[in-house]
């Protein structure tokens, strides 16, 4: 069955038997690759499935793979795995079309949970309503927090945040959590998901 099909894509051996190992257990049937340029080889006889794939790799990033399969439509939805300081590429990643990113370390429970969503993406239920009502919430920010959110969706430190709106970090940390607390978002994978639901 394909649904349960996850490709695996990352050039660290440990991480790739490891998560493969993980999805196995789940009831996931987990194929691995080394590379990018690995994957896209194997495209075309590929089952569909979700792809989990880390940001940076030798050959080719994920941003890049993530360019490639939009280019030749590929209906793949896809998971990046991301170190820290690679959220403003994470986000750019979810701009050009990935479904969710994972800071690392992450636990295997919210690996888990971003790829049962992924399977149900384009299952047929329309987003009309979702956008709207992310837009309400969005709606309801004061006009601070989202100075504040815009920096955020940027991949700002909230140093620099507070630097370029004139006010102390710790005020920024104030304004980020009372945007989580509005918007409900779990984390920010979450939460620039929902900002850019309504401004892609």
């Amino acid at each position: 069955m394909t649904e349960s099909v996850v490709h695996v894509i990352d050039d660290d051996e440990a991480m790739r038997q490891s998560l493969a190992f993980l999805l196995d257990t789940a009831g996931l049937s987990p194929l691995t690759y080394e590379s990018a340029p690995q994957f896209l080889e194997a495209l075309d006889s590929a089952p569909a499935g979700v792809i989990v794939t880390d940001i940076r790799m030798p050959e080719m990033t994920g941003l890049e793979l993530v360019r490639r399969l939009k280019a030749k439509g590929a209906p793949h939805p896809v998971i990046m795995i991301t170190g820290h300081g690679d959220v403003p590429l994470a986000v750019e990643a979810m701009k050009a079309g990935v479904v969710d990113f994972l800071e690392k370390p992450f636990d295997d429970e919210s690996l888990l949970s971003a790829i049962r969503a992924a399977q149900n993406i384009g299952a047929g239920d329309s987003q009309d309503p979702e956008r709207e009502r992310v837009r309400a919430i969005l709606d309801s920010l004061s006009p601070r927090e989202h100075e504040v959110l815009a920096g955020v969706v940027d991949g700002k430190l909230n140093k620099v945040i507070a630097h370029e709106l004139g006010i102390s970090p710790r005020t920024v940390e104030v304004y980020r959590a009372n945007v989580m607390s509005k918007t409900g978002a779990r984390g920010l994978s979450e939460l620039i998901r929902m900002v850019l639901l309504v401004r892609p």
